[in-house]
C-alpha cells in the first residue's frame, strides 16, 4: 500500500517575476528544447524548398518554445503529487514550494496566448490559417503526456508523439499541407525519442513500482526495457534512411548526419546497463542534443548545396 503523503507545500520564498521565471526555465528544462527544434527547422527549410522569409522562421521558433512551455508546464502541474514522492523529482519547483501552482498556471496561460497568437499572424501576414485552427488541439495534445503514464506503457511513444508534432506543424505552418516528408521525419522523431525516454524512465523503476506510474521499465523490468528502447531506436533509423530517400534536396551531408546519429546511439546504448544507470543523463542530454543538432544541421545545408 502507498504510504500516506503530507500536501504539497505552498510556503515559497518571495521573488521577483524575473527570478521566478528563471526558476520556471530551469524546472521545466527549457534547454531541452534543443531535441525537437532542430527537426522543425528542417522541415521548415524543407517546406519552403530553401529560405524561408525572416517572419516565418520566427513565428516557427515562437510556437516551438510556447508550446513546449505549455507541455512542460502542465506536466509540472499534473505530475506535482507523483514528483513530490519521487526522490529524484521531490526538488522540482512545485513539490519543493519554490514556485506556486497560481504562477505555474499564470505562466502556462501566458505561453498559451503566445503560442495561439503567434499561429494566427500565419494567417493575417501568410494567408495560411491551418496553424491557427490547429493551435488549441495541439496544446490539447502535447499536455496530455502526464495522464498517459497513469494507465498505458505507451506513454513514452505519446511523448514521442508529442515531439514529433514539431515537424508535422512547421510544415503545415509553410506549406499549407502535409506531404510524405514530415511524416517521415514525425516517425523518426517518435521513435527516437521514445527510445530514450524508456531509457531515462529506467531510473525511476522501483518508485514507478511503488506508485503505480506504467512505464516500460516497470512493466518489463530494466534489461528488457532496455531491448525495447534499441529496437525502438531502430526503427528510428530506418525512417531517417528512408526520409533521405523519399526527400529530394536531402543528400550527402544528410546521410552523414545519419550515420553519425547511428553511432551515437550505438555509444548513448553502451553507456546504460541495467547494473549502472549512472550515465543516463550523458546518454539522455548530450547524445540526444548533439544528434539532433548534427541532423538538423546537416540537412539544412544540403538544402542549399
Amino acid at each position: 500500500m502507498q504510504a500516506e503523503l503530507s500536501p504539497i507545500s505552498t510556503a515559497h520564498p518571495t521573488h521577483s517575476l524575473a527570478a521566478r521565471l528563471a526558476i520556471l526555465a530551469r524546472d521545466i528544462k527549457l534547454s531541452h528544447s534543443i531535441f525537437a527544434m532542430p527537426f522543425a527547422l528542417l522541415a521548415t527549410f524543407l517546406a519552403a524548398r530553401g529560405l524561408p522569409t525572416l517572419g516565418q522562421l520566427a513565428l516557427i521558433v515562437l510556437c516551438m518554445v510556447t508550446a513546449r512551455t505549455v507541455a512542460m508546464t502542465s506536466n509540472r502541474l499534473l505530475d506535482a503529487e507523483l514528483d513530490r514522492a519521487n526522490p529524484r523529482t521531490a526538488g522540482r519547483a512545485i513539490p519543493s514550494g519554490r514556485l506556486s501552482r497560481a504562477f505555474v498556471v499564470s505562466a502556462l496561460a501566458a505561453c498559451a496566448i503566445a503560442f495561439v497568437g503567434a499561429t494566427s499572424l500565419f494567417g493575417f501576414a501568410y494567408h495560411n490559417w491551418l496553424p491557427l485552427i490547429l493551435a488549441l488541439p495541439v496544446l490539447l495534445f502535447i499536455s496530455a503526456y502526464p495522464f498517459l503514464k497513469r494507465f498505458s506503457q505507451l506513454c513514452h511513444y505519446y511523448l514521442g508523439a508529442s515531439l514529433a508534432l514539431a515537424p508535422i506543424c512547421a510544415w503545415i505552418a509553410i506549406a499549407g499541407r502535409v506531404d510524405v516528408e514530415p511524416l517521415l521525419m514525425a516517425a523518426a522523431v517518435v521513435c527516437w525519442t521514445a527510445g530514450f525516454d524508456i531509457i531515462y524512465a529506467c531510473q525511476d523503476y522501483q518508485n514507478d513500482l511503488a506508485t503505480g506510474v506504467f512505464s516500460v521499465p516497470a512493466r518489463l523490468g530494466i534489461g528488457r526495457a532496455l531491448w525495447v528502447s534499441r529496437a525502438t531506436h531502430v526503427v528510428c533509423i530506418a525512417m531517417l534512411i528512408l526520409l533521405g530517400v523519399k526527400s529530394g534536396p536531402l543528400a550527402t551531408l544528410y546521410f552523414v548526419g545519419v550515420g553519425l546519429a547511428i553511432a551515437l546511439l550505438v555509444v548513448e546504448h553502451a553507456l546504460v546497463r541495467p547494473n549502472d544507470l549512472s550515465k543516463v543523463g550523458l546518454a539522455f542530454f548530450t547524445v540526444n542534443g548533439i544528434i539532433s543538432v548534427a541532423l538538423g544541421a546537416l540537412g539544412i545545408a544540403d538544402i542549399f548545396i
